[in-house]
């Protein structure tokens, strides 16, 4: 028996490399190896096949504590064996490999990219995963300050990764946290990079991570044919209550892209799981999304983008706080909290955005606050905020006559067709533009079925 000191040091000493322990026995065929903790990020992989092991060689892993030093190298080992057979373009050998989605485990995919997958590695990055980027803003290739990694933007010119930036590309990996509404763009992102690499032969690995807003609720209007854009890559409810692993093999099946695919998926997830109950630390994934509270407000208030009121925009609270400076705040709040909606109460309130619609301005309005967010229907709640709003200042509101795609309005590429905003224009009842939704909840449940992976 061989016992190798791969690593010994603490989180707080980078002197030395942190603690893995390899036990070796045997010869040849009827070797043995287990390793005692993992140490952290992609360290230890490469200690492993410096000392001429193979990380997939591996027979167990123990952990002797959950510090990141002792586990933080879990995932690259558990990724080495899918990593080598993709790289062969070759299937994965063990198709139900799981892996923690647990940011505290979680290896820098830069080092992930530079190691193991391509000898002349690239970063692929949304509008905000590498460069900060106000909404809508193009967003230029770059370089990675940390690692010095060309970046390829797509989230500018192009937001389908072009031939060029494949050349040499063994592997897609693919790791982006959702928030679980159809127009938050990662997931049009994901469209294109999977339409992209079938055309290509390029494997594509998507690392699972859960829908914050859980996994059960569908709630909203799909598309009307014509509407499709970059806030609405293809038809489905607003909210469609899918991780980003599932809609990777929706998309891969029901709209024929045919992507080399790999999910690996997630550990733990249950449906009806809310973010913060799975005990992972939110991670903004925008400077608009700062929180778990406000993606769950997210779906609907998100409709205010397409007209002139203040989306929050600029404030600490995106999305939470709607206004202008012709409202009245404390009407307005009078007049949704007489709806009693489900699971929402409004609040007057005033704010002054830094940037975005108003900025510099006193905007009078409501803040939203959730009291139960199993019985809120997020977007239902958003049609009657901008309905209130139309209907207290009814000169000064407008939709807003075009987008940043420059297309249609906004607020049509939002909510998937003119019929929403021609019917708020026109006085007509949220309850009847609404009374369809459930209708297109219902089918999409059914279509989606096949491709879900947690219960």
């Amino acid at each position: 028996m061989r016992v190798r000191l791969l690593g010994t040091g603490g989180a707080a000493n980078e002197a030395r490399h942190q603690a893995a322990l390899l036990v070796e026995w045997g010869e040849a065929s009827e070797s043995g190896r287990i390793l005692l903790d993992t140490g952290n990020g992609l360290d230890t992989v490469r200690l492993l096949i410096g000392a001429g092991c193979e990380p997939d060689l591996v027979r167990d892993i123990f952990v002797s504590h959950q510090h990141v030093d002792h586990v933080g190298g879990l995932e690259p080992l558990l990724l080495w064996s899918v990593i080598r057979a993709l790289r062969a373009h070759g299937r994965p050998p063990d198709a139900e490999t799981r892996v923690v989605a647990d940011p505290r485990v979680l290896a820098d995919i830069e080092h992930l990219f530079q190691a193991t997958i391509t000898a002349a590695p690239r970063l692929y990055g949304d509008r905000l995963r590498w460069i900060e980027a106000a909404d809508g803003a193009a967003v230029e290739h770059g370089r990675d300050a940390r690692t010095g990694l060309p970046v390829f933007s797509l989230y500018g010119a192009t937001r389908e990764p072009a031939p060029e930036m494949l050349d040499e590309v063994d592997v897609l990996l693919l790791d982006v946290q959702d928030v679980g509404v159809r127009f938050y763009t990662f997931i049009s992102t994901l469209y294109y990079v999977l339409r992209a690499a079938h055309r290509h032969g390029v494997p594509v690995i998507v690392l699972d991570r859960p829908n914050p807003i859980n996994g059960l609720t569908v709630e909203g209007p799909s598309i009307a044919p014509g509407y499709e854009s970059f806030v609405g890559i293809v038809p489905m409810p607003v909210r469609h209550g899918m991780t980003v692993g599932e809609l990777a093999r929706y998309f891969n099946a029901e709209h024929g892209l045919d992507a080399e695919l790999t999910v690996v998926e997630m550990q733990g997830w249950r449906r009806e799981m809310w973010f913060d109950q799975t005990g992972l630390p939110w991670v903004a994934t925008s400077p608009a999304m700062p929180h778990l509270s406000t993606a769950t407000v997210y779906p609907g208030t998100c409709l205010v983008e397409g007209t002139n009121l203040s989306e929050g925009r600029g404030t600490t609270l995106p999305f939470e706080v709607v206004g202008a400076p012709w409202l009245d705040g404390y009407a307005l709040a009078e007049a949704l909290n007489r709806l009693a909606l489900r699971g929402v109460r409004f609040r007057p309130t005033h704010f002054e955005p830094s940037a975005g619609k108003h900025a510099g301005a006193m905007c009078q309005g409501v803040q939203v606050h959730v009291t139960d967010r199993d019985a809120l229907r997020p977007v239902e709640a958003g049609l009657y905020l901008v309905a209130a709003c139309r209907a207290q200042a009814p000169e000064q509101f407008a939709f807003l006559p075009t987008s940043w795609e420059g297309r249609p309005p906004h607020f049509d590429l939002l909510a998937g067709g003119a019929a929403v905003r021609e019917g708020l224009a026109a006085g007509t009842p949220v309850a009847e533009l609404t009374a369809g939704w459930p209708a297109v909840a219902a089918a999409f449940a059914r279509q989606r079925q096949p491709y879900l992976l947690y219960p």
